[in-house]
C-alpha cells in the first residue's frame, strides 16, 4: 500500500494503517532522536511523542510538504521539548554513553584501528552534544539525514537563511571544539611534527 493511501486511511481513523505508516519511518525517526538526545530512554520518549503528534495531527496534514518532512519537524520538536524539560530539571547525562548511535565500523578492522575509530566516534559524539540544541538539530538533519536546506527549513519552520547560517556556525563550532580538545586533528599534527623532527635529526647527522 502506498504512503498516500496509508495517510488517507489514517485520516479516517484507521489504526492499522497508522501502525503500518509508522513502521515505515520508525527506525529513521528513532535514529534521529537518538542522535539529538543523549539518553536512549529520552530518545524513545521523544520518538513516541512525535508519533503521538502524528496521530493527533494527521487529520490536518494536507501534503503541502512530504510526509517525511512533516515527521522530521515533529520529531525534532519533540526532542527539543524534551531537552528543555531536562535542562529545567537540571539533568546531566554522561557524554560517554557507549550505546549512543554511531556509524558502524568497517568489518574486521585491525585492533588499533578499531580503538582509534571508537575514540574518534566518542569525541565527535561529545562535541556534537556540546553544541546548542538548535545547532545540533539542523546539523543532524543536514549531515545525517541528508536533507536539503529547503527541506530543513520546512522541517523546522525556520527561514532558509537561518538554516544555512546555523549549519555553517554549527560546523565551525564543531571543528573548533574538536581542535581545542586535543583530538585526532592534534594527533595528526603531532605525527607530522614527529616525522619532521626525525628528518631534521637524520639530515643533521648526515651533515656531520
Amino acid at each position: 500500500m502506498e504512503e498516500q493511501e496509508l495517510i488517507r486511511r489514517c485520516q479516517q481513523g484507521d489504526e492499522a494503517a497508522f501502525e503500518t505508516l509508522i513502521h515505515l519511518h520508525e527506525k529513521k525517526i528513532y535514529a534521529l532522536c537518538r542522535r539529538m538526545c543523549r539518553d536512549e530512554d529520552d530518545a524513545l520518549e521523544a520518538a513516541q511523542d512525535a508519533f503521538l503528534a502524528v496521530w493527533r495531527g494527521i487529520g490536518n496534514f494536507r501534503a503541502d510538504a512530504a510526509f517525511s518532512t512533516w515527521l522530521y519537524r515533529l520529531a525534532t520538536n519533540a526532542c527539543l521539548d524534551l531537552l528543555r524539560r531536562e535542562k529545567k530539571r537540571g539533568g546531566d547525562v554522561s557524554l560517554d554513553d557507549e550505546d549512543a548511535a554511531v556509524d558502524p565500523v568497517d568489518a574486521a578492522p585491525l585492533p588499533e584501528e578499531a580503538v582509534e575509530r571508537a575514540e574518534t566516534q566518542r569525541m565527535v559524539r561529545e562535541a556534537l552534544y556540546a553544541l546548542p540544541d538548535d545547532y545540533r538539530q539542523v546539523l543532524l538533519l543536514r549531515e545525517t539525514e541528508q536533507l536539503s536546506y529547503q527541506e530543513i527549513a520546512s522541517a523546522t519552520g525556520l527561514e532558509l537563511g537561518t538554516v544555512k547560517s546555523r549549519i555553517s556556525r554549527a560546523r565551525l563550532a564543531l571543528r573548533n571544539y574538536l581542535a581545542a580538545g586535543g583530538n585526532f586533528f592534534e594527533r595528526v599534527a603531532s605525527k607530522q611534527t614527529e616525522r619532521s623532527r626525525k628528518e631534521a635529526e637524520t639530515n643533521g647527522s648526515q651533515r656531520v
